[in-house]
């Protein structure tokens, strides 16, 4: 048996397959700048769930960035669970602070890539040419490619041998453009296209789900997923399409109010409210409230989606008094009287 096991050692192929790669690279923005002119980074909360994810299935993780060394984050909590791990873990933080960069890469072999979102991927990463070959030749290598919320920017002009582009005829999703309207106004103006036109543009097949619920796209080796609230079913996706069962776990509490949002809005409310009221400890009631808060302003004259934040806001209301919920459902209600 050993003599087996060492001369399949001897002739295994260069690029050994996903079932035999442990390393998975997640690659963030360097675009981010906190002092002179002020520049949109990456997404800290995408990052740590994903590494969380990927190191609880057994996985090497990198951790890169175009140019390498120190990056900025957008604002985050640094009490999130996922934070809070990541920042208390010497090695993980040791590789934030000091990222690699994509030419040093070399011709490392992953068994997926992750691109990691943040406002900042939609600047740097669609224009990095190393990053975008390496995409490709994992793809072509047999690996996977996965990104989350603005990290499908980078996947638009990649070509494969042949000529053919990675998103031609592809289903994709990504940070939709009602998502956009509602928390981009501060840096969309300045985006060389806005993520789901240029997807479509790209010849990728987009779809997407109400603002800020969870939604991941699997197509082949090729994983996507729509916002923030969707990294870590996309990292488990990655997983899956890497040929392995994803290991059990329980959800953070926003990912599982997430969850339960889109339960909701699937026409199961009586048990979702249930579950929440059996224990409303287990959920992020102000994440809950805001949801409902923003559905009410992106409703415009849907009735169902205006239905649909009365219910969630009231959901929250007796664990989250505020006053602007509290206006904001009285405006609710008072649009949907003089609604036909």
């Amino acid at each position: 048996m050993l003599t087996f096991a060492l001369a399949w050692l001897v002739f295994a192929p260069a690029n050994a397959t996903t079932s035999q790669n442990n390393r998975v690279l997640l690659v963030i923005s360097g675009h981010g700048q906190e002092e002179g002119e002020v520049r949109p980074g990456f997404e800290m909360d995408e990052l740590t769930q994903a590494y969380a994810v990927f190191v609880d299935n057994g996985l090497q993780v990198d951790i890169a960035s175009p140019a390498g060394g120190t990056v900025v984050a957008d604002k985050f909590n640094r009490d999130k669970p996922y934070n809070r791990r990541f920042l208390a873990d010497p090695l993980a933080a040791a590789k934030l602070t000091a990222t690699r960069s994509i030419a040093s890469l070399g011709d490392q072999d992953y068994a997926a890539i992750f691109i990691i979102g943040g406002k900042g991927a939609m600047f740097d990463l669609p224009v990095d040419v190393q990053l975008k070959a390496l995409l490709a030749r994992t793809y072509q290598a047999g690996g996977v490619v996965g990104a989350v919320c603005h990290g499908p920017a980078v996947l638009m002009n990649v070509a494969l041998q042949g000529g053919t582009s990675l998103l031609e005829g592809r289903s994709v999703t990504g940070f939709s453009n009602e998502e956009e309207a509602l928390f981009g106004k501060g840096w969309a103006p300045a985006f060389p296209v806005l993520l789901e036109n240029g997807l479509r543009g790209s010849g990728a097949k987009f779809s997407d789900v109400p603002m800020m619920l969870s939604h991941v796209v699997t197509d082949g080796r090729l994983v996507t997923g729509q916002n923030p609230y969707s990294t870590a079913a996309a990292a488990e996706a990655v997983i899956r399409a890497m040929g392995r069962t994803p290991a059990p776990r329980q959800p953070w509490a926003d990912e599982r109010s997430i969850l339960l949002l889109g339960q909701m809005l699937k026409g199961d409310a009586v048990q979702a409210r249930a579950a929440f009221n059996a224990d409303p400890a287990h959920y992020d009631v102000p994440l809950i409230a805001m949801w409902g808060f923003y559905r009410a302003q992106s409703a415009g004259s849907d009735r169902g989606a205006l239905t649909n934040a009365v219910e969630v806001m009231e959901l929250a209301l007796p664990h989250f008094t505020r006053p602007e919920l509290v206006t904001a459902i009285a405006e609710a209600r008072s649009t949907l009287a003089t609604m036909p």
